[in-house]
Protein backbone atom coordinates (compact mmCIF):
# COMPACT_ATOMS: atom_id res chain seq x y z
CA UNK A 1 0.00 0.00 0.00
CA UNK A 2 1.44 3.24 -0.78
CA UNK A 3 2.16 5.79 1.31
CA UNK A 4 -0.83 7.77 -0.05
CA UNK A 5 -3.40 5.35 0.84
CA UNK A 6 -2.03 4.50 3.67
CA UNK A 7 -2.40 8.36 4.61
CA UNK A 8 -5.75 8.08 3.68
CA UNK A 9 -6.76 5.23 5.27
CA UNK A 10 -5.30 6.51 8.80
CA UNK A 11 -6.90 9.80 8.08
CA UNK A 12 -10.09 8.02 8.29
CA UNK A 13 -9.50 5.74 10.84
CA UNK A 14 -8.67 9.19 12.79
CA UNK A 15 -11.96 10.40 11.74
CA UNK A 16 -13.97 7.66 12.36
CA UNK A 17 -12.21 7.60 16.07
CA UNK A 18 -12.53 10.94 16.64
CA UNK A 19 -16.28 10.49 15.69
CA UNK A 20 -16.93 7.20 17.95
CA UNK A 21 -15.47 9.19 20.99
CA UNK A 22 -17.93 12.30 19.98
CA UNK A 23 -21.11 9.86 19.73
CA UNK A 24 -19.60 8.18 23.01
CA UNK A 25 -19.43 11.77 25.09
CA UNK A 26 -22.61 12.47 23.29
CA UNK A 27 -24.41 8.92 24.93
CA UNK A 28 -22.64 10.20 28.09
CA UNK A 29 -24.08 13.40 28.41
CA UNK A 30 -27.56 12.14 27.28
CA UNK A 31 -27.20 9.59 30.06
CA UNK A 32 -26.08 12.43 32.64
CA UNK A 33 -29.27 14.69 31.56
CA UNK A 34 -31.86 11.64 31.26
CA UNK A 35 -30.65 10.57 35.14
CA UNK A 36 -27.73 8.42 34.35
CA UNK A 37 -26.66 5.16 33.87
CA UNK A 38 -28.39 2.13 35.61
CA UNK A 39 -25.74 2.02 37.71
CA UNK A 40 -25.36 5.58 38.47
CA UNK A 41 -29.20 5.68 39.03
CA UNK A 42 -28.83 2.89 41.59
CA UNK A 43 -26.06 4.41 43.55
CA UNK A 44 -28.27 7.65 43.51
CA UNK A 45 -31.51 5.77 45.16
CA UNK A 46 -29.23 4.22 47.66
CA UNK A 47 -28.03 7.60 49.09
CA UNK A 48 -31.25 8.69 48.68
CA UNK A 49 -32.84 6.27 50.62
CA UNK A 50 -29.66 7.09 53.26
CA UNK A 51 -30.20 10.64 53.50
CA UNK A 52 -34.06 9.92 53.62
CA UNK A 53 -33.48 7.51 56.36
CA UNK A 54 -30.87 9.72 58.36
CA UNK A 55 -33.05 12.50 58.08
CA UNK A 56 -36.06 10.62 59.74
CA UNK A 57 -33.80 9.34 62.54
CA UNK A 58 -32.44 13.02 62.98
CA UNK A 59 -36.14 14.05 63.41
CA UNK A 60 -36.92 11.51 65.53
CA UNK A 61 -34.11 12.39 67.34
CA UNK A 62 -35.02 16.14 67.69
CA UNK A 63 -38.35 14.81 68.91
CA UNK A 64 -37.55 12.46 71.50
CA UNK A 65 -35.33 15.47 72.61
CA UNK A 66 -38.17 17.58 73.22
CA UNK A 67 -40.26 15.31 74.93
CA UNK A 68 -37.06 14.62 77.14
CA UNK A 69 -36.89 18.25 78.04
CA UNK A 70 -40.43 18.82 78.76
CA UNK A 71 -40.38 15.62 80.80
CA UNK A 72 -37.32 17.75 82.87
CA UNK A 73 -39.01 20.84 82.62
CA UNK A 74 -42.04 19.26 84.29
CA UNK A 75 -39.90 17.09 87.05
CA UNK A 76 -37.94 20.53 87.76
CA UNK A 77 -41.26 22.50 88.39
CA UNK A 78 -42.45 19.41 90.93
CA UNK A 79 -38.84 19.05 92.58
CA UNK A 80 -39.40 23.11 93.05
CA UNK A 81 -42.70 22.85 94.42
CA UNK A 82 -41.35 19.71 96.79
CA UNK A 83 -38.89 22.23 98.38
CA UNK A 84 -40.94 25.23 98.58
CA UNK A 85 -43.29 22.89 100.75
CA UNK A 86 -40.60 21.53 102.60
CA UNK A 87 -39.02 24.75 103.71
CA UNK A 88 -42.92 25.99 104.70
CA UNK A 89 -43.33 22.75 106.78
CA UNK A 90 -39.35 23.31 108.25
CA UNK A 91 -40.59 26.81 109.00
CA UNK A 92 -43.80 25.72 110.54
CA UNK A 93 -42.32 23.21 112.64
CA UNK A 94 -39.21 25.74 114.24
CA UNK A 95 -42.31 28.71 114.53
CA UNK A 96 -44.39 26.10 116.49
CA UNK A 97 -41.97 23.64 117.98
CA UNK A 98 -42.92 25.12 121.44
CA UNK A 99 -46.39 25.05 121.24
CA UNK A 100 -47.00 21.62 123.79
CA UNK A 101 -45.02 23.18 126.26
CA UNK A 102 -46.53 26.76 125.85
CA UNK A 103 -49.94 25.09 126.82
CA UNK A 104 -48.49 23.28 129.80
CA UNK A 105 -46.96 26.53 130.80
CA UNK A 106 -50.83 28.22 130.34
CA UNK A 107 -52.29 25.87 132.72
CA UNK A 108 -49.41 27.31 135.02
CA UNK A 109 -50.54 30.66 134.10
CA UNK A 110 -54.21 30.26 135.18
CA UNK A 111 -53.72 28.55 138.81
CA UNK A 112 -51.23 31.83 139.49
CA UNK A 113 -54.34 34.23 138.32
CA UNK A 114 -56.71 32.23 140.26
CA UNK A 115 -54.74 32.23 143.60
CA UNK A 116 -54.01 36.02 143.22
CA UNK A 117 -58.20 36.39 142.91
CA UNK A 118 -58.79 34.70 145.76
CA UNK A 119 -56.11 36.32 147.84
CA UNK A 120 -57.62 39.60 147.33
CA UNK A 121 -60.05 39.57 149.88
CA UNK A 122 -57.73 38.99 152.62
CA UNK A 123 -55.47 41.07 154.10
CA UNK A 124 -53.21 38.70 155.61
CA UNK A 125 -52.35 37.49 152.30
CA UNK A 126 -50.93 40.35 150.87
CA UNK A 127 -47.95 39.82 150.91
CA UNK A 128 -48.04 36.54 149.29
CA UNK A 129 -50.11 38.15 146.98
CA UNK A 130 -47.77 40.30 146.01
CA UNK A 131 -45.39 37.25 145.51
CA UNK A 132 -47.36 35.44 143.12
CA UNK A 133 -48.28 38.29 141.02
CA UNK A 134 -44.36 38.76 140.29
CA UNK A 135 -43.96 35.25 139.76
CA UNK A 136 -47.05 35.39 137.26
CA UNK A 137 -45.50 38.20 135.56
CA UNK A 138 -41.97 36.53 135.03
CA UNK A 139 -44.05 33.77 133.70
CA UNK A 140 -45.76 35.85 131.04
CA UNK A 141 -42.87 37.98 130.31
CA UNK A 142 -41.19 34.85 129.45
CA UNK A 143 -44.32 33.64 127.17
CA UNK A 144 -44.43 37.10 125.66
CA UNK A 145 -40.91 36.35 124.23
CA UNK A 146 -41.92 33.49 122.61
CA UNK A 147 -44.50 35.08 120.87
CA UNK A 148 -47.52 34.18 123.39
CA UNK A 149 -50.11 36.91 123.71
CA UNK A 150 -53.53 37.09 125.61
CA UNK A 151 -56.61 37.04 123.30
CA UNK A 152 -59.33 39.85 124.10
CA UNK A 153 -62.93 38.34 124.64
CA UNK A 154 -64.49 39.99 127.12
CA UNK A 155 -67.27 42.31 125.68
CA UNK A 156 -66.44 41.16 122.10
CA UNK A 157 -69.10 39.40 120.07
CA UNK A 158 -68.91 35.56 120.08
CA UNK A 159 -66.68 33.72 117.76
CA UNK A 160 -66.73 29.55 117.35
CA UNK A 161 -63.25 29.84 115.71
CA UNK A 162 -62.16 31.86 118.71
CA UNK A 163 -64.10 31.11 121.46
CA UNK A 164 -65.37 28.14 123.67
CA UNK A 165 -69.17 28.73 124.70
CA UNK A 166 -69.23 27.27 128.27
CA UNK A 167 -72.54 28.92 129.45
CA UNK A 168 -75.47 31.08 127.91
CA UNK A 169 -76.86 33.08 130.29
CA UNK A 170 -79.89 35.89 130.08
CA UNK A 171 -78.28 39.22 129.89
CA UNK A 172 -80.69 41.58 128.67
CA UNK A 173 -78.35 44.34 129.07
CA UNK A 174 -75.99 43.14 126.24
CA UNK A 175 -76.76 42.77 123.05
CA UNK A 176 -77.30 38.98 122.00
CA UNK A 177 -74.45 36.84 121.62
CA UNK A 178 -72.04 38.95 122.98
CA UNK A 179 -68.94 37.77 125.63
CA UNK A 180 -70.14 38.67 129.09
CA UNK A 181 -67.74 36.85 131.31
CA UNK A 182 -63.88 35.04 130.49
CA UNK A 183 -63.80 31.79 132.46
CA UNK A 184 -60.19 31.23 130.90
CA UNK A 185 -58.14 33.09 128.80
CA UNK A 186 -57.82 32.29 125.45
CA UNK A 187 -54.00 32.47 123.89
CA UNK A 188 -52.42 32.75 120.45
CA UNK A 189 -48.97 31.89 119.30
CA UNK A 190 -47.65 33.94 116.85
CA UNK A 191 -50.28 34.21 114.53
CA UNK A 192 -52.04 30.67 115.64
CA UNK A 193 -54.68 30.05 118.09
CA UNK A 194 -53.36 27.60 120.43
CA UNK A 195 -56.41 28.00 122.91
CA UNK A 196 -59.70 29.61 122.94
CA UNK A 197 -61.40 31.36 125.26
CA UNK A 198 -63.44 29.42 127.67
CA UNK A 199 -66.95 32.48 128.06
CA UNK A 200 -70.26 33.18 129.00
CA UNK A 201 -72.42 34.34 126.31
CA UNK A 202 -75.17 36.38 126.50
CA UNK A 203 -78.60 35.53 124.74
CA UNK A 204 -82.35 37.33 125.39
CA UNK A 205 -84.94 36.70 127.44
CA UNK A 206 -87.78 35.39 125.80
CA UNK A 207 -89.72 38.32 126.36
CA UNK A 208 -87.20 40.57 125.37
CA UNK A 209 -86.98 38.08 122.09
CA UNK A 210 -90.25 38.19 121.42
CA UNK A 211 -90.55 41.98 121.60
CA UNK A 212 -87.22 42.51 119.64
CA UNK A 213 -89.45 40.18 116.94
CA UNK A 214 -92.26 42.41 117.21
CA UNK A 215 -90.65 45.20 115.96
CA UNK A 216 -88.55 44.12 113.65
CA UNK A 217 -91.85 43.35 111.87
Amino acid sequence: MSDECKDVSGGREEEFQSGKENIEESQALFDETAGGSPADQAQASVEEAAVSEAQSAIQAAEQKAEENYDKFLRVYAEFENYKKRMDKEKSEFIKYANEGMIKDILVVVDNLERAIEQTKNHDQSEGVALGVEMILKQLKDILDKYGVKEMRAMGEPFDPRLHEAVIHEVADEYEENMVISELQKGYILKDRLIRPAMVKVSKKSRDKAETVMNDEE
